[in-house]
């Protein structure tokens, strides 16, 4: 199943998104099916971390509105429940996560590009930041912001966790039973953040450089939807490629993690209670454009695709503020 946020007009609703390129707007799909079951529609197609929380009872009252809905509307969008994907606008699938976890250096060959060289303790302890989700997070299509602050603005292709389950210190033998799907996030960077003058560059400054600098508004972008564990059963398995411009910087497999998503989940809930709704981005592969010097500027578009999910498109303009 493909789960996504999707506006129309003024309204927004989870919708599922079929492969023919339609999606089925659940909060209208289910409250048809209500009134002939003579029910009173369900109240979780509002909103995706709502919808999450209700765990199997929202995804089978939404595989049985979206069949309801289909099998009216047959090969065709009805305007009604089933609209043409090209006829709403997506939305990033979770637009304000409760939680976004990032992770700094989890690909070998993206250490190594940067000049560091990896050693055994990169397998031993994950490198976990934040970002600030209602400010950072954007959906498919909107715009990448270039800050006047901006001096090195980043690409970073990643394979995004949504929680769908919460716990605490969760077993990394369980911890895939706590997972709704995955999706795409790409975490834009600025390499040369630098607010005020100082009188000298010490290390733990420029340390809080790199982590501010991944705060910037707009440097989430995630979608273009959640795909569910039951078509990913494996996130091991998947091809991430980044496209700037049409011409591809970065690609490696999951495979290919230091720390599995698995491992992952079992570190970060041994710290903080994980929730439905919480992502987690599992770190970016080589071929940044920090490594050759060559950033982002407003006219560009970056692609982000990833096997079994799809292709994350964002265009890339120039901010006032």
């Amino acid at each position: 199943m493909k789960l996504a946020t999707c506006s129309r007009g003024e309204r927004s609703f989870v919708a599922i998104a079929t492969d023919d390129g339609r999606v089925v707007d659940l909060v209208a799909a289910d409250a048809e099916l209500a009134r002939k079951e003579e029910r009173p529609p369900h109240a979780f197609f509002q909103d995706m971390i709502e919808f999450l929380e209700h765990g199997n009872q929202s995804r089978e009252a939404a595989e049985r509105a979206a069949r309801a809905a289909l099998e009216t509307s047959g090969s065709q969008a009805d305007g009604a429940a089933v609209h043409r994907l090209s006829d709403v606008r997506l939305r990033a699938p979770v637009a304000e996560p409760r939680k976004l976890f990032c992770l700094a250096g989890n690909f070998q060959d993206h250490i190594e590009e940067g000049g560091q060289k990896m050693d055994s303790q990169d397998k031993e302890t994950p490198r976990f930041f934040m970002k600030p989700a209602s400010t950072c997070v954007i959906g498919p299509g909107d715009s990448i912001r270039i800050p006047p602050v901006a001096r090195a603005i980043d690409w970073e292709g990643e394979l995004a966790v949504v929680l769908g389950r919460r716990g605490k210190r969760i077993s990394r033998d369980q911890a895939l039973d706590y997972v709704a799907g995955y999706t795409i996030m790409n975490d834009v960077s600025e390499r040369k953040l630098k607010i005020w003058p100082r009188s000298e560059d010490r290390p733990q400054d420029e340390w809080f450089d790199w982590l501010n600098g991944k705060w910037l508004d707009s440097a989430a972008p995630m979608g273009p939807w959640i795909v569910t564990t039951d078509e990913i059963r494996d996130p091991q398995d998947l091809q991430i490629s980044t496209y700037v411009n049409g011409d591809r910087k970065q690609h490696n497999s999951t495979s290919q993690m230091l720390i599995s998503v698995a491992e992952l989940i079992e570190y970060i809930s041994a710290i903080v209670m994980l929730e439905p709704g919480d992502v987690i981005s599992t770190g970016t592969v080589s071929g940044v454009g920090n490594v050759t010097g060559e950033y982002l500027k407003p006219g560009d578009r970056v692609d982000v695709e990833i096997s079994k999910i799809g292709l994350l498109a964002n265009p890339v303009a120039a901010s006032p503020s």
